[in-house]
């Protein structure tokens, strides 16, 4: 593998060189969305530019190019995560595809004395999709916690997934945490048991090759603007058997055969999941960062996230009074952490006046901060388009909000 110029890379992000407060900007939030290279804006730009229409609609030249360009992005999609084409719902995230697992596949399956596993690490977005069908079906939920380094208490898990279990939803990888979590045994063990498994790769597909069918889930969700595609873009991959199983999420166009007042008729897999007009350039958009990140290759790009991880994890850990949560031996670029005397939202308030911009908050991720015992912390999280001169300002910035704040 040939050695990566990443200032090279680095100047395919248009944003990257602009300023904050009279400040270089230091861009550490790429868990809450990545930044978007020149090839992806353009995509986008020229397919408004030259080739909208609607997809799967017209047959003349121009919604003949948007449908192709439609489903070329679906293709390079599947190719990059390891899985078919026709078993791919095109969406516009990982909420979205998370709804509808919980919606199509388990609120017509699950009964009261049924139960769900999820973990404490959770997004939202993987917590509440199944209260509510819970609510609304009996069923309970079940939660495996974790231990003091940020870790799935796996032994722990593996007691909950007693014969009532249907399904196991957990994350790859912990948006606040960091923690990558084993998933290839993780749906082993549930498979096993003849349990469905539901993954939540946010946070792993940006930062890591992904092999879907070699980890055995059932399903597994993924969103395209944090890898750096844009915003309102993402799928769900599903067994096919399952997927055909599962009625529409939505009614409208495009999910349909045939509609009589008498029935209606619904279209294949994966097209009976996308009723209506889809966001038709962000998938364009998402196509082109597909071949950007495969350009750079997805081994360079997680070796380089850890070399920034292992720097900046260093230089925070030298720092009197910060605490950092999450320090899982197998870890993604995500270092959340609280000084102390001193709320997170301050911090990340002062550090934006020096160009740095992390996140503050509860991460959506409520049920892990009150585990955590904290009402919120600061999140820095890496991409590989960082660098270690940003880490070294990051470090330097902190030091000083640390002085202000004393």
């Amino acid at each position: 593998m040939s050695a990566v110029d990443w200032s090279r890379v680095r100047a395919d992000f248009p944003i990257l060189s602009r300023e904050v407060h009279g400040r270089p900007l230091v861009y550490l939030d790429s868990a809450n969305t990545g930044q978007k290279p020149a090839s992806v804006i353009e995509a986008v730009d020229d397919f408004y530019r030259r080739h909208n229409a609607n997809v799967s609609r017209a047959v003349h030249t121009l919604g003949s190019e948007a449908t192709e360009a439609y489903e070329g992005a679906r293709r390079k999609l599947a190719a990059f995560l390891n899985v078919r084409p026709d078993e791919l719902v095109l969406c516009s995230g990982t909420t979205f595809a998370l709804n509808l697992v919980a919606y199509s596949w388990a609120l017509p399956r699950l009964e009261a004395g049924d139960a769900i596993v999820l973990t404490r690490m959770e997004h939202h977005a993987n917590i509440v999709p199944w209260q509510l069908v819970a609510e609304r079906t009996g069923a309970v939920i079940k939660v495996a916690e974790v231990d003091g380094s940020g870790q799935l208490d796996l032994p722990a898990l593996y007691a909950l997934l007693t014969p009532e279990v249907k399904i196991l939803a957990f994350t790859h990888v912990s948006n606040v945490l960091g923690t990558v979590n084993p998933a290839r045994e993780i749906c082993r063990e549930a498979r096993r048991r003849g349990i469905v498994t539901v993954v939540d790769g946010s946070q792993a597909a940006p930062h890591r090759a992904l092999d879907i069918a070699g980890i055995g889930c059932d399903f597994y969700a993924i969103t395209g603007h944090k890898m750096a595609g844009p915003t309102g873009t993402g799928a769900l991959w599903g067994r096919r058997d399952l997927l055909q199983s599962m009625p529409p999420f939505l009614g409208g166009g495009e999910m349909i055969r045939e509609v009589r007042f008498e029935g209606t008729v619904y279209n294949d897999v994966p097209h009976r999941f996308e009723a209506g007009t889809p966001n038709i350039a962000g998938f364009v958009g998402l196509g082109a960062a597909v071949e950007y990140l495969t350009s750079i290759g997805m081994a360079a790009i997680e070796s380089r996230e850890k070399e920034l991880l292992a720097h900046a994890t260093e230089a925070l850990s030298a720092i009197d009074g910060l605490r950092i949560f999450g320090n899982a031996p197998e870890k993604a670029a995500v270092i959340s952490f609280l000084v102390e005397g001193a709320h997170a939202h301050d911090l990340a308030t002062l550090l934006d006046l020096e160009g740095v911009a992390v996140r503050s908050g509860h991460h959506c991720a409520h049920p892990l901060m009150h585990h955590l015992g904290v009402p919120a912390t600061c999140r820095a999280s890496f991409a590989f388009y960082n660098t270690h001169d940003e880490i070294d300002t990051f470090v330097a910035a902190l030091l000083k909000v640390r002085r202000l704040l004393a």
